[in-house]
């Protein structure tokens, strides 16, 4: 049986949105339980995707549909970006809190899925944690270079400036839509959380990965858009060369969110890569 067959999954319209709208898309319950707040839908081998800085965890709608509906539990944690002290916000913390949160729910041999800062949180929780892993997805990663990541908000009070920055995360503009372009002016427009954004961007920058890839031998499936300005090609091709058990793939019109801009290719390329490697 072929799972992409007849597959209707298309452009979702969310990127980059505040903590408070993470579920906008999804048709599925948030759970609380203590200080963790999630989505666990399916059966199966435990998929934990992680959203970037200001993404919502509505951009992975077409991926935790297909991979519940293929074999997999998912699993979506919302990440204390913007709730933890201003000292601890920063990749390690976050990785301890993910690694919190998998003991807490008694997850083993996890697959974890990371776009952008999810992606190095990712990373970073498989350089503490490698027993835990079994696989690890990043795409338009961060980790190696970082430098887009705290930039161009010295002008956030011009929408028009918000809107092209929201614009450029994607090779087709036309996915931001207003939402999106409004709730990205919202946030960055929220002092108390434009603070943890600038936080998180020089964490990222501390916590830089290239000595780290190396000693990293969980195998690692890498997708990237040839037409992201976020994170470049050669990102991508530098994470591919550092990490030892690895795979680059690349999707074609697509800029940071491969995800969202093309989720039946990028689920397609993850799904015959767990296949083949027996995940």
């Amino acid at each position: 049986m072929d799972p992409f067959k007849n597959s209707k999954f298309s452009k979702l319209n969310c990127v980059d949105l505040p903590e408070t709208n993470f579920y906008v898309n999804m048709n599925y319950s948030l759970k609380q339980e203590g200080k963790f707040k999630y989505v666990e839908i399916g059966e199966g081998q435990p998929i934990i995707i992680l959203h970037g800085l200001m993404g919502g965890l509505s951009n992975f709608d077409g991926v935790a549909e297909f991979f519940s509906k293929n074999g997999y539990m998912v699993v979506l944690p919302e990440l204390p970006l913007y709730s933890l002290s201003l000292l601890k916000t920063n990749v390690k913390s976050f990785s301890n809190y993910l690694n919190d949160f998998i003991e807490f729910k008694g997850y083993k041999d996890v697959i974890l899925i990371g776009n952008s800062l999810g992606g190095h949180i990712g990373l970073y929780y498989t350089k503490l944690y490698p027993k835990e892993m079994k696989a690890l997805i990043i795409t338009g990663s961060s980790g190696l270079y970082e430098s887009a990541m705290g930039s161009g908000y010295t002008k956030r009070s011009d929408y028009e400036v918000m809107k092209a920055k929201a614009q450029e995360v994607f090779y087709d503009p036309e996915v931001a839509t207003k939402t999106i372009v409004d709730e990205v002016y919202e946030t960055v427009n929220d002092r108390s959380k434009l603070v943890k954004i600038l936080a998180i961007a020089k964490s990222a920058i501390r916590h830089n990965m290239a000595k780290d890839l190396p000693e990293i031998t969980v195998p690692t499936c890498i997708v990237w858009g040839k037409n992201d300005i976020v994170t470049p090609p050669n990102v991508g091709e530098e994470f591919k060369k550092l990490l030892p058990d690895s795979e680059l793939f690349w999707i074609d019109k697509c800029g940071h969110a491969a995800m969202m801009e093309h989720p039946d290719q990028f689920n397609k390329i993850v799904f015959e890569w767990l296949t083949k490697r027996g995940l």
